[in-house]
Order: structure tokens, then sequence, then C-alpha cells
């Protein structure tokens, strides 16, 4: 426990409680005894930053009485696969305080649609998103699955197949199922890559089975299971080849890796908030061509018989808006940095090669992903060294976790000693290679060989 940290966070948390007097307060001033609180308040901080300047005092331990105190990030490295990519800028935190109230986007919302806000310019925001991505319009969604479920309700008739990855990830079958349609699978093959060949003979099979071409691909750029690179750009091309609307998933890619959905060949591009654009979850993005947006990002048509009220600024597809507050203005916030980290997506690379590499050294280490990497989400197998520590250990497969936590490392499932996934995605060189040297440095102590 970082006693420093503990006091950032109750310095935080003491200034918020002065924010909080003004918030009560009338707006013609404070009262006498508003006065008094606030300068108690301020006296409190006070007393917290020397606190932290000197290193004393007791250590915060929760929000209110029942949350505790989130201080991963700070505290330790975080390893977990699906969170580096939405680790918030310091800039979508400090959105976050300023916007955090749930209807905060909406103070000047003048034609009843989030993209069409001008003042904080959520307007300009959402073109930026679609030229981001190489498209013609972008909505913001809550989450990467409400993109799916987006088009596949717009698209699909009951009946109609779909294919998807044998590596999908489930919210693609979810939102094929609740919009009627029938997913067929494209085999990943024995090396988990998805290639435009294989869709292809995916989409003659189904053709022959039912005298019909798929109404839909979803293929996603790297996957959750083994973060392995996929032939999107094949699949684009097989897709226009047919005439089947493509949809591009890049929750694992958007935000991290430079994407041009129309050089790749998509008709819609889906990407997460929270998995890879430093964004409060639940939030992502849709972002549609032309040739589709009028269909997904259609106006409201029905009416009521009595009243005659209708909302035709209104997308039905998106339940009318979407992101109304933080979620957004974090995104918002995030983006600047998110724009500029993309084209260092190579060097992410390399630092993951570097990890492995290193990993690779410890006699019985194994991945199960394509090598060398090409993302920084890798699937390793460790059956054949740190579970054999585990077989005899009294905390068995917990004991790497105690391990790597004494020394500052968390995020890796508790308890996995078998097959399990780490994502080093934004660490700098020096956490790589501390990161590194610390399994080196538990395999030495469980005296299991290191090359």
């Amino acid at each position: 426990m970082n006693l420093r940290v503990r006091k950032i966070y109750e310095a935080l948390f003491a200034l918020e409680d002065l924010r909080e007097i003004y918030r009560q307060a009338l707006p013609t001033g404070l009262d006498e005894n508003e006065e008094k609180q606030l300068s108690d308040g301020i006296a409190r901080v006070e007393t917290i930053i020397r606190e932290l300047k000197e290193g004393k005092g007791n250590p915060v331990q929760r929000v209110g009485d029942r949350l505790e105190l989130r201080t991963r990030e700070e505290e330790f490295i975080n390893i977990n696969p699906i969170q580096p990519g939405g680790r918030l800028t310091p800039e979508a935190r400090k959105a976050l305080i300023a916007y955090g109230d749930g209807y905060s986007v909406c103070d000047m919302c003048l034609e009843g649609r989030l993209d069409k806000i001008r003042k904080p310019p959520v307007d300009e925001f959402h073109t930026e998103l679609a030229d981001f991505v190489g498209m013609d319009e972008a909505r913001v969604v809550p989450g990467a699955r409400r993109g799916f479920q987006a088009v596949t309700s717009s698209l699909l008739e009951n009946g109609d197949v779909v294919i998807v990855s044998d590596l999908a990830h489930y919210t693609e079958y979810l939102a094929v199922e609740i919009a009627g349609g029938v997913i067929k699978e494209v085999p990943s093959g024995p090396k988990n890559i998805i290639t435009g060949d294989a869709v292809a003979d995916k989409i003659e099979s189904v053709k022959d089975a039912t005298g019909k071409l798929p109404e839909l691909i979803i293929i996603e750029h790297f996957d959750y299971l083994f973060g392995n690179e996929h032939d999107v750009y094949g699949v684009g091309k097989v897709a226009k080849e047919y005439g089947i609307p493509f949809l591009y998933n890049g929750a694992y890619s958007v935000g991290m890796v430079p994407v041009n959905g129309k050089k790749i060949g998509a008709d819609f591009v889906v990407g997460s908030g929270h998995k890879g654009m430093a964004s409060v979850a639940p939030s992502g993005i849709l972002a549609s061509t032309d040739e589709w947006a009028p269909k997904v990002f259609r106006s409201s048509q029905i009416v009521g018989d009595v009243t005659g009220r209708r909302f035709e600024n209104k997308e039905p597809v998106l339940m009318g808006c979407t992101l109304m507050g933080g979620t957004l203005l974090s995104m918002m916030a995030s983006f600047p940095h998110v724009k500029e980290r993309v084209e260092r997506w190579e060097e992410e690379v390399k630092k993951s090669n570097y990890f492995i590499r290193e990993f690779l050294r410890i006699e019985g280490n194994k991945i199960a992903s394509e090598c060398p990497r090409k993302h920084t989400l890798s699937k390793v197998d460790t059956r054949d060294s740190f579970d054999r520590i585990a077989k005899t250990h009294k905390r068995r497969g917990y004991f790497l976790s105690d391990e790597l936590k004494r020394k500052g490392i968390v995020g890796e499932f508790a308890g996995s000693t078998r097959v399990w996934k780490l994502n080093t995605y934004g660490l700098s060189w020096d956490r790589i290679k501390y990161l590194s040297e610390a399994f080196i440095e538990i395999a030495g102590k469980y005296e299991l060989p290191v090359r």
C-alpha cells in the first residue's frame, strides 16, 4: 500500500467535499455557516497535503462506507487482458470530475439529438470520429456490443444468416440472436487465423445449403481469445465480391491501432471506448459508410394514434440518445491523446515482443498466440512451468498471484497457472523490463530453469 497514493485520493475527496458546499449554497454566495464549513474544509485539505509531502498519516481505504479504493493503476503494473486500452488519460479523469452528473452533456441540447449538441462540441466530435476510422458517419454507443446490435437489428430478418469467426466474442452471437438471425462460423484452423479464403468457403457452403447468400459478415481484426491478427483486408475484398455487408469488429484495435474502414473494405466499423479509447465504460462507436447510414441511422417514423406525437429527430436503433454524461466526455477528452497514440502502435508491438521473448526464457513457458506477436494481448501457457510449482505449493495456483503482487504486478486471472492472458499495452519500456525481470526472478526463486 502506497501511503502517498492514498493521500492523493484523500485530498481529491476533500476537495470534492468543498465543491459540494457550493453545490448546496445559494448563487448569491455562502452564508456564515457555509463559510465556516469552507474554512474547515480548506484546513483539512492543507493537513492532508502536509501529510502527503511528509509521507505520514493514515491511508484512506474506501470511498464512503462500502466501496474499496481502486488504486491498481497507481500502486501496481496492471496486465489485465481487457483493461489497459481503457485506462483513462488525466484529461479524461478531469472531464469526469466536471461532467460526471447524469445529463451533464444536455445543458445546451437545442435539437433533442446527442450528435447535434454544439456546447460541448459533441457534433464536431462525431465528425472527427468518422474521419478517425475512415468512414462517413459515426455515432457513440454504450459499448461495442450495442454497435453490433444496432447493425443486426437494422439488417436482419428472422432466419437470415450471419457469418462470424469461430473466435468471435459472445456479444456478436447475442446481437444476431436478438435480431432473429442464424450464426454460421468460419473455422480459424490450426493457426487460429481467419482468412479471406476461409470466409469465401463459408459463404459458398451457406449458399449451397440455403440457396441464399448470408446477410452480414462480422469479423474482428484482433480476437479476444488469442489477440491474433485476422485477414480483415482479405475479408473486405471477399465481402465486396459477394455484395455482402461487412462489419469490422475493432474492439481490440480502434483507439490503439490505425484503422481505415474503407481501405479495409468494411461497411461498418465498431469500436470500444472502454477497451481501446481510454474512456469510461460503457462506451463505444459505430461508424458507417454513406451507403448504409440511412438504414442504420434512420429517423423514427412512429406516430401516436391519439396524440399524433412523432419523434423524427430520434434514431430508433440507438433508442434516441446514448452517452449523455461522463462516458462521452471522457472519450472526447482522451481523443487527442488517442489520435496520437495509434501512430505509436508499432512501438507497442515491439514492447509486447520484447516481453514475450523474455517470458519464453523460462523453460516450459509457451505462447498460445501467434508469434512474433502483432498485438499486446497474448495468451500464455505455463502448464509446464509455473503450474508444476502450483501442484505442490500450499497456495496452489495462487502462489503466482501472490508473488506478482509482492512485486507490484496485478491483473492476471487470480489463481491461473495453466493457460491465461495478459496485456502489455501502454506500459513504458521501464515497466516492460521490470515486468519481464519479475517473471524471471519468480522462476528463479522456485528453481525453474531460465535460458
